[in-house]
């Protein structure tokens, strides 16, 4: 079964939704400056509202070793996102203390494509390259980088995905997981919109499920 990641949730009500939607992980946005960014008693209250089975992921751009571990040992989070310019040994200093690592990837072209094995024991996630910008711009990239990575490791697949798309995204590439934030709101920003979230997720597992049947 594919894995869903719901990111960027910034009020208890939309991480219980979520959860209850059939989303694995949730994505607390740390970076300073950006619309869901949460400073640590709000990322605490949505983390300790949680079931134990909803994975609490932590979104960093650039941010020290230090600081990530302070923030995950007081939120609770279960992984650590990073999403800048973090080279392996900072990734392997995290994994080191016990926080899972996802890696993410900003998708310039095959040389990003190339990068992936430059990170052990990391989870990978894709994300679409726009100049300026690391991260959350609602943008796609070409889905057969995505595949290409896919076939050499597992890896979850971000960068403009909503209901609309992400089953196409699901069949074209068949990732381990699938990741979204500003594709699953509605008219307010940095706000879950139900029926996005569910539609987002129902299509998503519609399309692997499909995928499992044509092989049989």
């Amino acid at each position: 079964m594919i894995r869903v990641k719901i990111c960027g949730v910034t009020t208890v009500e939309d991480a219980e939704f979520a959860l209850a939607a059939g989303a694995d992980a949730l994505g607390l946005n740390f970076v300073p400056g950006t619309p869901r960014c949460l400073d640590l008693e709000q990322a605490r209250e949505i983390a300790d509202s949680l079931p134990p089975f909803g994975t609490r992921v932590g979104v960093f751009v650039n941010e020290t070793s230090g600081r990530v571990l302070e923030i995950a040992r007081r939120v609770g989070l279960d992984a650590a996102q990073l999403h800048g310019d973090e080279s392996p040994e900072d990734c392997r200093r995290l994994m080191e203390q016990g926080l899972r690592v996802i890696r993410g990837l900003r998708v310039k072209g095959p040389e990003t494509i190339a990068r992936i094995n430059d990170f052990p024991g990391c989870a990978i996630l894709l994300d679409a390259y726009v100049k300026g910008a690391l991260g959350g711009t609602g943008e796609t990239f070409d889905w057969e980088l995505a595949r290409q990575a896919a076939e050499a490791r597992p890896i979850i697949l971000s960068g403009g995905l909503k209901p609309g798309n992400v089953a196409e995204a699901v069949r074209s590439v068949q990732p381990y997981g699938v990741d979204s934030s500003s594709g699953v709101e509605g008219a307010v920003l940095a706000r879950k919109d139900p029926e996005r979230v569910v539609e987002f997720i129902q299509n998503a597992r519609a399309a692997i499920t499909e995928l499992e049947e044509m092989r049989r």
